[in-house]
């Protein structure tokens, strides 16, 4: 599994995937992540990467033509290019679930930036649009770091103990996960409940089951 994460600041993602786990994917070669500088692919002395509205407003819209030239060297036969956006389909669980199976998966992903992209960009080069909620950030550096993690983390092999991926919050598409706790038993005169200190793993199970809360009712 191959990622080519495109960005002004490659440094953002460079910090975060050299850390934890997906630092240790990488180390087990189970995903290559490539960091690039957009501003690779200018032609001009200034290394320009934007340029003002068409029409007229504010602020600054990412240009076409680096873009384009990025995608022509990276992408493959198999490739999909994604792109972070606010008016992308809301990234989810089940997408990050699809996009793990996929063990040839080549993405290319394209962070936003300013006012965002040329709509020539949207409209022939991107596969997938993407969001990562109904608000809005300085950049899709943040966007492209939450789908690269959310479909690492769920490939075989990545996580020390894979029952957690069971377990887990958003897994049936229907709740979130049960109360955790640790010791000490007591702690400021919140205790840990009698039933998980009882050793009745049936009972344990049931009550995990029944504190689950369901997905929008939390």
């Amino acid at each position: 599994m191959k990622f080519e994460i495109i960005t002004i600041f490659p440094e953002i993602i460079e910090e975060y995937i050299n850390k934890g786990i997906v630092s240790i994917a990488k180390e087990k070669g189970l995903v290559e992540i490539n960091v690039h500088n957009l501003r690779d692919w200018t032609e001009d002395n200034h290394k320009t990467v934007d340029d003002t509205p068409c029409g007229g407003g504010p602020g600054m819209v990412l240009k076409v033509e680096p873009i384009y030239r990025a995608i022509q060297d990276l992408k493959k036969e198999n490739t999909i290019v994604a792109i972070t956006t606010p008016k992308g389909e809301k990234l989810v669980q089940s997408k990050l679930k699809n996009f793990s199976t996929k063990s040839n998966l080549h993405m290319i992903i394209l962070c936003g930036r300013y006012e965002g992209f040329d709509q020539r960009i949207h409209d022939n080069l991107v596969d997938y649009e993407f969001s990562i909620g109904d608000y809005v950030l300085s950049g899709g550096e943040l966007a492209s770091l939450v789908l690269v993690d959310g479909i690492t983390r769920l490939l075989p092999g990545v996580l020390g103990n894979e029952e957690s991926l069971s377990e887990e919050s958003f897994n049936d598409g229907e709740t979130l996960d049960y109360p955790q706790y640790t010791r000490p038993i007591e702690f400021n005169g919140w205790k840990v409940p009698d039933v998980l200190l009882s050793g009745n793993h049936e009972e344990i199970k049931k009550w995990r089951t029944s504190q689950k809360p369901l997905i929008g009712k939390n």
